[in-house]
């Protein structure tokens, strides 16, 4: 009666060095270094929280306008804190800060160089508040 013999995964360290491990040992090896990754724990953190706020650019002919750079800055404050601009669906996005706030939008037409919109004059400002 032949016996069988263990299959073992051989793991070469250099040429004269050879460290032997049943497959099953190596399996669960693998499994503890994935479970305790640092960057694998990273990727289970929760993202922080943020509110966003977004709309359109409207042009006086009610189409939106692309390229228009749209500032967002604090209510109180002089100075803006995001400067973003409209997409070619006239839309834009900012992610801010989650709390009770009040935030002022206000539209920049400095260096806006559409031909179509040369006569466009900067809209009101639009306070929107974040609850």
């Amino acid at each position: 009666m032949k016996r069988k013999k263990k299959l073992k995964t051989a793991i070469t360290l250099s040429k004269t060095f050879v460290f032997a491990l049943p497959p099953l040992t190596l399996a669960c090896l693998a499994f503890f270094l994935t479970i305790n990754n640092p960057l694998h724990a990273r990727e289970k953190s929760k993202p922080p929280d943020y509110a966003l706020i977004f709309g359109t650019v409207w042009g006086p002919d009610d189409r939106p306008v692309y390229g228009v750079e749209v500032r967002i800055r604090v209510s109180g404050e002089k100075k803006a804190r995001w400067r973003v601009s409209s997409n070619h669906l006239g839309e834009f996005e900012q992610r801010v800060p989650v709390g009770k706030q009040d935030y002022v939008l206000s539209t920049d037409l400095k260096g806006y160089r559409n031909p179509a919109y040369k006569h466009l004059q900067p809209g009101p400002e639009v306070t929107v508040h974040i609850e």
